[in-house]
């Protein structure tokens, strides 16, 4: 048998393992809950993937930056300025409407017209003066061509210088004759110029009236509320700044246009008077009748 411990060392032994006891007591008690904590725990389960369009679907931050970039629509534009105008807001910007659209005609009309003309003078220079006779030349050119109807006019003069007409000098009647016909070219030519000058005159006036309509509203919408705000005068104001700009749009074309025509009318009267002098200065030559 084994003998035991004397008392010293059995104290010793004692005070040793009641403070192992003491100390790794806890430690040891923890161990076995920590390792019986894994057996009593269920097993974790494998949880699904969410399907595909659960996770492509867009986080709802990303979806609200994109709705506040999105370009959103002015409720102060023309559209809405024609929704919510009344009848006087309507009537100006139809003006103006009417106003450009007919400008608009007349310059590029013209300028067809004035080019065309050019065309047939270039186009008598090279062959009219080699016809044999003024007639035969006359009949070569186009029925609307303003130098046929100088040409026609010379002829008329020529067989109409008789009766009455005879008492007259061939030369006063005949630059009476053309005289006439110059200055019926030159109603032609400047037809239309005239409503280019009244579009380019009136329409600044009528979008400033169509301004001060729009400032009205403003000032209005100010009294009802009683809140100056710009969410209460941006409509009316911007209505008004509308109507300016449309009415500096439609008259700075047309004066621009009637400037440019005008001076193109100079020129080709300039072509017309050139023609006439020749062509009287031929009948008045050959003396023939026609």
């Amino acid at each position: 048998m084994m003998r035991s411990l004397p008392s010293p060392f059995r104290r010793l032994g004692l005070t040793l393992a009641a403070a192992a006891l003491l100390g790794f007591g806890p430690t040891s008690a923890l161990a076995q809950a920590s390792a019986a904590a894994p057996a009593a725990m269920p097993a974790p389960t494998t949880t699904p993937a969410p399907p595909a369009s659960a996770s492509s679907a867009p986080a709802p931050g990303a979806a609200g930056v994109r709705a506040a970039l999105a370009p959103r629509a002015n409720p102060y534009g023309l559209r809405p300025m024609w929704r919510h105008g009344d009848f006087v807001a309507r009537s100006v910007m139809v003006l103006l409407v009417l106003m450009s659209l007919a400008s608009w005609y007349v310059i590029v009309s013209k300028l067809l017209e004035q080019s065309w003309i050019a065309r047939e003078g270039r186009r008598l220079g090279a062959g009219f003066w080699q016809a044999s006779d003024v007639a035969a030349a006359s009949a070569e050119l186009a029925p609307a061509s303003p130098f046929r109807h100088i040409a026609d006019a010379a002829l008329q003069a020529s067989s109409r210088h008789q009766g009455l007409h005879a008492r007259v000098e061939l030369a006063d009647w005949m630059d009476i004759c053309l005289l006439r016909a110059t200055d019926k070219v030159q109603r032609r030519l400047s037809s239309g110029l005239s409503l280019l000058a009244t579009v380019g005159s009136t329409s600044p006036f009528i979008g400033l009236f169509g301004t001060v309509w729009g400032i009205y509203h403003a000032l209005t919408a100010i009294a009802v509320t009683g809140q100056a705000s710009i969410d209460h005068v941006a409509g009316p104001v911007g209505e008004a700044l509308i109507m300016t700009a449309m009415g500096l749009a439609v008259a700075v074309p047309a004066v621009l246009g009637y400037n440019w025509l005008l001076r193109r009318n100079v020129v080709l009267l300039g072509d017309v008077r050139d023609f006439s002098s020749e062509l009287q200065a031929v009948m008045l030559s050959s003396r023939q009748p026609g």
